[in-house]
C-alpha cells in the first residue's frame, strides 16, 4: 500500500479542515472464497459437503484470521485513520444497504435477469464481468481441420471443407460452417452439409458477410455455446446450441467424446484423434490473444448462462458529464480522462451475479413453477406472490427458494462513500450530511472502471436529481496512483514471489523510511519500480535530521545576545523557507506529491543542514547569538511541521524535543501558518555564495590544499557590495584569512572562474598553473559546446515560432549566460598564457 491518502489527510487536518479517512475492506468474493476452499481442502473437506451456513462460518474464520493483516500494516505506518469508523462489506449495515440499493434498481427496471453469453471462470466456477478478464497474447497453434461434405440426404460426396480453428476442443460444439457469400471457392456448396469430425454430425454450410474470406481458409466453424461471434451468428442463423463445457472447464456429456476431461486435456487428445483419422491437414504456429482471470488467472471460457445484470448506460450517462463538466477532477488528468470517457461511452451491462457463496445472496425467491420475486426476506417475496394473484398461491412460504448466487463484490464497494457514513440504511444522518460529498479519492489506476466509475454512478443515482451535481458526487477530487511494480517491471504479485512484506521493510527501515522511499518515487499517475534503495535513502534522511537535531541541541546552552557578526543566514533562509512553501503548496493543490516531497527533501537536506546550519555554526566552545537560535529552532520547527504528513513519527519527536510543549500541543493537530512573501534579492544573493564556496571548495581539493590551511582570497567582481555583505559567511567556508577586491588578475594566484566573476586564491604553497589552465579549457569546451547546442536551437525557426514565448526567452538567457562565462574564462587563460 501507500501512505498517499495519509498525506493529503494528515495535511488537510494541518490546514484547519475536519479530515476524516474510513479504514475498511471488502469481501472479495472470488479471491476469498478461494482461499477459503483452499484451507478446506487442507483439512479434508469439500465445500460441496457443506451447508452454506457451514461455509460461511469457515469464511469468516479465514477472515478474522487474515483480514487484519491490512490494519495492522495500516496502524505500523502512522495511518492517521478514523478506528471508531472501521468498516466492512460483509457487515450487517452494509450487507442491508446493498440489498436495498439492488431491490430499488430491480424496480426501477435497471437489474435483469436473462441467459447472455458471458465470460467464465472455470477455476473459481463464477461469471465474471468485462472488466474482470485481463487480454495476453499468447503463443498457440493454428490446426487445420478437414469436415466432409455431404448432400441433404446425408450421403457422402467425396469432398471436403477445410477450417482454421485455434481451439479444436469446442468442435463438438459445432453447428454449422460458414463462409462468406462472394467467396467464389465455395459458391457450389449452397444447401450443401458438413460432417462434424469425430461425433459425426451433420450441419449446414451457411454463408455470411462475417467471415473474413483472407483468413485461414476463408471457412469458419460457427460454436455459438462458446464464442460470442459465433453465438450472434448462431441467434442471426437459428443455429442450436450445444454446450461442451462443464462448469469446471471439463468436456461435458453434450461433447460425447472425451466427456469428462479437462479441457487442455481433451485439445490433445481430440488432436489426436483428428490425425489418426486423416482429417488433421496441417498446423501451425499462431500468436492468439487470451482473456485471464483477474483473481485465479485461469484462462476464461465465453459461456452462455443466465445472470443478473445491470443496465449501464443509464447510470454511465450522468457520470460522465460528472467529470466532463468538471465537478470531479481527475489527476493526473492529461493520462486518465481520456480511458474515463473511453470506458463510459462505450459501458456494457454489468454482468453481478456470482456462483459463490460468500458474499451478499441476491435476493431473489423462486416459486416451485420457477417464477420469482425480489424481496429483502421469504415472507415478503410470499405476500407479493398472494398479491400478484389476487388471492392464495398453491405453494408453502418454506418453497420459496432464495437465488444461490452471490453479488459482484463491486456491487458492494461502489456503495462505500455512501455507506460507510450510513447513508444508505440511514438516510439523512448528521454524519452523511457533513461528510458527503466526500473530498478526496486515491486508488490505482487499475479499478478506474470497477471502483471509481461504479462509485459516481451510485451517488448520482442514490440523491436525488432535485439537488445539485455537486451535492450528489461521492468525491471531488480522484487521485490516481500508480502499479507498484519491480525492478523488471513485473507487477507486485505474491504467486510471483516478488511483493515484499510491508511489515518485514518496516522493522528493517523504519515506518517513516518506508513511507518516504515509497512516495519519493512515486510521480503522480507513473508506476513506480520499487527498490529498497530509495527505504535506504528514507532511513539515511531520519539520520539526517536526526543528526542535525543534536547539533542544534547541542548550541542551546551557549547563547549570547547581540553577537551575531551580520543576519544574512537567518534572512536567506526565512525567504527560501517561503519559496519552498509556495512551490509545495501548488503541487499539493495539483496531487504531485512526490514532488512536494522532492522540493522538501532538498530544502531540509541541501538548504537547511548543507548551507544554512554551517553558515551559523559557532566556532569550538563559542556562543551563538540567541536571536540566531530561536530563528534556528523556528525554522526546524517549521521544517518538521511541512514534512509531518510524509514521516510523521520523527517529525513528531525532533519537533517535541526542539522545545518545550504543553499536554497536546501535538505537531499532528498544529496549524500550518500561512505562506510568507518572498524576497528575490536574499535568494538570489544566496545562490550566489553558494556557488561561490561550492568553486572554491573544489578548486582547493583540486589544488590539494588542507582544509585548515588559510588563503588569501582576491575577488573581481561587479558586485562586491553584495560580497561584502556575504564576506563573513564566505571567509568562514572557505577558511580564507583575508578577502580582498580587485579590478584585474592577482599575479601567482589560482584562478577559479564562477559565472561572470572571478577568485584569486593565494597562500604560502606553491600552486599548479598548469591544472587550473587544464581545468579552464576543459569548462570552456563544454560551455561551448552547450551554446552551440542553444543557437542551434534559437536558429530553427519552427522552434521560436510554436514555442511558448517563456520557452524561447528562457533559451535566450541561456545564450547570454554562457557567452558571458565563455568570455570571462577565455580573459583568465590570456591571463594565465
Amino acid at each position: 500500500m501507500r501512505p498517499s491518502e495519509d498525506i493529503l489527510v494528515r495535511k488537510a487536518r494541518m490546514s484547519g479542515f475536519n479530515a476524516c479517512w474510513v479504514p475498511g475492506s471488502d469481501h472479495a468474493s472470488i479471491a476469498t472464497e478461494a482461499k477459503v476452499v483452499g484451507m478446506l481442502k487442507e483439512r479434508g473437506i469439500d465445500k460441496n459437503q457443506l451447508t452454506r451456513p457451514e461455509f460461511m462460518e469457515y469464511a469468516y474464520e479465514w477472515k478474522d484470521k487474515y483480514g487484519g493483516i491490512i490494519y495492522s500494516q495500516i496502524r505500523k505506518l502512522g495511518c492517521s485513520v478514523d478506528w471508531d469508523r472501521v468498516s466492512f462489506t460483509m457487515d450487517k449495515d452494509y450487507y442491508d444497504s446493498v440489498i436495498k440499493i439492488f431491490m430499488d434498481l430491480f424496480g426501477k427496471g435497471l437489474i435483469y435477469r436473462g441467459a447472455r453469453m458471458i465470460h467464465w471462470d472455470p477455476q473459481a466456477r463464477t461469471a465474471l464481468s468485462d472488466e474482470e478478464v485481463e487480454y495476453r497474447d499468447e503463443q498457440g497453434k493454428l490446426y487445420y481441420v478437414a469436415y466432409p461434405i455431404v448432400d441433404a440426404a446425408g450421403k457422402a460426396t467425396g469432398k471436403s471443407i477445410t477450417i482454421a480453428t485455434q481451439r479444436p476442443e469446442t468442435i463438438m460444439g459445432d453447428t454449422a460452417i460458414c463462409v462468406n457469400p462472394s467467396d467464389e471457392r465455395y459458391a457450389g456448396l449452397k444447401g450443401a452439409f458438413a460432417l462434424v469430425p469425430l461425433v459425426k454430425r451433420p450441419v449446414p454450410i451457411i454463408f455470411d458477410e462475417y467471415v473474413d474470406p483472407a483468413f485461414g481458409t476463408g471457412a469458419l466453424k460457427v460454436t455459438p455455446a462458446h464464442d460470442i461471434n459465433d453465438y450472434n451468428l448462431g441467434l442471426k442463423h437459428g443455429l442450436p446450441i450445444i454446450d461442451t463445457l462443464n462448469a469446471d472447464g471439463t468436456l461435458s456429456a453434450a461433447a460425447e467424446v472425451f466427456v469428462g476431461e479437462d479441457r487442455y486435456v481433451a485439445r490433445r487428445k481430440v488432436v489426436e484423434q483428428l490425425r489418426a483419422e486423416g482429417l488433421l491437414t496441417k498446423e501451425e504456429e499462431h500468436l492468439t490473444r487470451l482473456g485471464f482471470s483477474q483473481r485465479t488467472n485461469a484462462v476464461v471460457e465465453p459461456r452462455i448462462s443466465t445472470q443478473w445484470f445491470v443496465k449501464m448506460k443509464e447510470l454511465a450517462e450522468p457520470a460522465l458529464k460528472a467529470v466532463t463538466e468538471g465537478h470531479i477532477h481527475i489527476h493526473p488528468g492529461d493520462k486518465f480522462l481520456a480511458t474515463y470517457k473511453y470506458w463510459l461511452e462505450n459501458v456494457k451491462d454489468w454482468c453481478i451475479s456470482r456462483q459463490l457463496w460468500w458474499g451478499q445472496q441476491i435476493p431473489a425467491w423462486y416459486a416451485p413453477d420457477g417464477s420469482f420475486q425480489v424481496a429483502a426476506t421469504r415472507d415478503e417475496a410470499y405476500e407479493q406472490f398472494v398479491a400478484l394473484k389476487g388471492g392464495p398461491v398453491d405453494f408453502a412460504p418454506d418453497q420459496l427458494k432464495q437465488d444461490e448466487d452471490v453479488l459482484d463484490t463491486w456491487f458492494s464497494s461502489w456503495l462505500w462513500p455512501i455507506e460507510v457514513f450510513k447513508g444508505v440504511t440511514n438516510p439523512g444522518n448528521p454524519d452523511i450530511q457533513y461528510y458527503y460529498p466526500t473530498s478526496v479519492l486515491v486508488t490505482g489506476q487499475d479499478i478506474i472502471f470497477f471502483w471509481v466509475a461504479r462509485m459516481i454512478m451510485a451517488g448520482l443515482y442514490f440523491f436525488p436529481d432535485t439537488l445539485e451535481m455537486a451535492e450528489r458526487i461521492p468525491f471531488r477530487d480522484v487521485y490516481f496512483t500508480g502499479m507498484v511494480r519491480d525492478k523488471q517491471g513485473r507487477k507486485m504479485s505474491k504467486s510471483l514471489g516478488n511483493s515484499p512484506d510491508l511489515l518485514e521493510l518496516i522493522d528493517k527501515y523504519g515506518a517513516d523510511a518506508v513511507r518516504f522511499g515509497i512516495m519519493i518515487a512515486s510521480p503522480a499517475g507513473n508506476d513506480l519500480l520499487f527498490d529498497e534503495a530509495a527505504l535506504e535513502q528514507g532511513r539515511n534522511f531520519n539520520n539526517k535530521l536526526w543528526n542535525a537535531m543534536k547539533l542544534v541541541k547541542g548550541w542551546e546552552g551557549r547563547q549570547a545576545k547581540g553577537i551575531a557578526e551580520e543576519v544574512f543566514a537567518v534572512e536567506w533562509m526565512d525567504n527560501r523557507l517561503n519559496e519552498a512553501r509556495h512551490a509545495i503548496e501548488q503541487a499539493f493543490r495539483e496531487f504531485r506529491l512526490s514532488e512536494a516531497l522532492k522540493t522538501l527533501y532538498s530544502l531540509i537536506w541541501d538548504d537547511f543542514c548543507g548551507w544554512y546550519l554551517e553558515w551559523i555554526k559557532p566556532g569550538f566552545e563559542q556562543p551563538i547569538d540567541a536571536a540566531v537560535y530561536a530563528s534556528t529552532v523556528g525554522y526546524f520547527e517549521r521544517l518538521m511541521q511541512l514534512l509531518h504528513p510524509y514521516m510523521p513519527f520523527v517529525t513528531e519527536e525532533i519537533y517535541h524535543l526542539l522545545g518545550e510543549r504543553t499536554e497536546g500541543e501535538d505537531l499532528c493537530v498544529l496549524q500550518l501558518p500561512s505562506v510568507g512573501a518572498v524576497e528575490v534579492a536574499p535568494l538570489e544573493d544566496g545562490k550566489l555564495l553558494t556557488e561561490a564556496i561550492t568553486a572554491l571548495r573544489d578548486a582547493r581539493n583540486k589544488a590539494q590544499l588542507k582544509p585548515k590551511e588559510p588563503i588569501k582570497l582576491f575577488i573581481q567582481s561587479d558586485s562586491v557590495g553584495v560580497y561584502r555583505r556575504l564576506q563573513a559567511i564566505l571567509s568562514r567556508q572557505v577558511n580564507a584569512e583575508a578577502i580582498d577586491f580587485v579590478s584585474e588578475a592577482v599575479a601567482g594566484s589560482l584562478t577559479v572562474v564562477c559565472g561572470k566573476d572571478k577568485y584569486y586564491i593565494v597562500t604560502e604553497q606553491q600552486l599548479d598553473a598548469g591544472l587550473q589552465k587544464d581545468d579552464l579549457e576543459k569548462e570552456l569546451a563544454r560551455l561551448q559546446a552547450f551554446l552551440e547546442s542553444v543557437n542551434k536551437k534559437l536558429s530553427n525557426e519552427r522552434f521560436v515560432q510554436n514555442a511558448k514565448s517563456e520557452v524561447v526567452d528562457l533559451e535566450k538567457k541561456k545564450k547570454e549566460d554562457a557567452e558571458i562565462k565563455i568570455r570571462t574564462i577565455q580573459d583568465t587563460l590570456a591571463t594565465l598564457a
